[in-house]
């Protein structure tokens, strides 16, 4: 029976075929000149479908709210979240930073499922832009906040080992929704809370 796992790609979900993966980066391998009979690369074609699988396959997770009994107002933040993707332009990796807070409605968020989040739409073939906007809008369907702040650095390796090869460059997105956006005072908050207090607004 062909091994498959689910994939996230760019918010659906599609199916990894691992032995069809295993078979594509042979047929890779030998394309860009390996010798697949050296001791050392025998086995590579499955450690790279493995390897993809591994980074495409989000972690399935309960979201856990809790009643604001407090009524609390203020934004509630996880900073410097550490996460990993793959460019869906050139399947190479992109990894850094993101800061996602929420201005509590009615419920308030377990803290470990900001990060859950962030990881869940991180494991696919994505873009930058397009991941910073699902996290927003997803936070904000399930959860109904008064508002939410996302914010991704990150550094991408098709830009820094190929093409213009620029290590170090950041790329920093951004996604407001509710009071966040709306609110000026808030929305200066969010920034200084995460790390742009100098920036212009957004």
């Amino acid at each position: 029976m062909t091994e498959r796992a689910r994939l996230h790609v760019v918010g659906d979900e599609a199916e990894i075929d691992v032995e069809a993966a295993e078979r594509a980066a042979r047929d890779l391998l030998v394309a860009l000149g390996a010798d697949l009979e050296h001791e050392a690369l025998r086995d590579t074609p499955r450690r790279v479908a493995r390897a993809y699988q591994e980074l495409l396959t989000p972690q399935p997770f309960h979201l856990t709210t809790f009643p604001n009994d407090e009524r609390y107002d203020e934004l509630v933040m996880a900073r410097s979240i550490p996460f990993h993707s793959l460019c869906m332009h050139h399947l190479l990796p992109f990894h850094g930073v993101a800061h996602v807070a929420y201005l509590p409605g009615e419920r308030i968020l377990g803290l470990s499922k900001l990060a859950r989040v962030v990881d869940m739409f991180a494991r696919g073939l994505q873009v930058q832009e397009r991941l910073t906007k699902q996290i927003a809008t997803w936070l904000e369907s399930e959860l109904k906040p008064k508002g939410v702040g996302v914010v991704l650095e990150a550094e991408h390796m098709c830009m820094t080992i190929r093409g213009v090869q620029k290590p170090g460059a950041r790329t920093i997105t951004s996604a407001l929704h509710g009071i966040v956006r709306d609110d000026p005072r808030t929305r200066q908050e969010f920034l200084a809370l995460a790390g742009l207090s100098d920036a212009r607004p957004m």
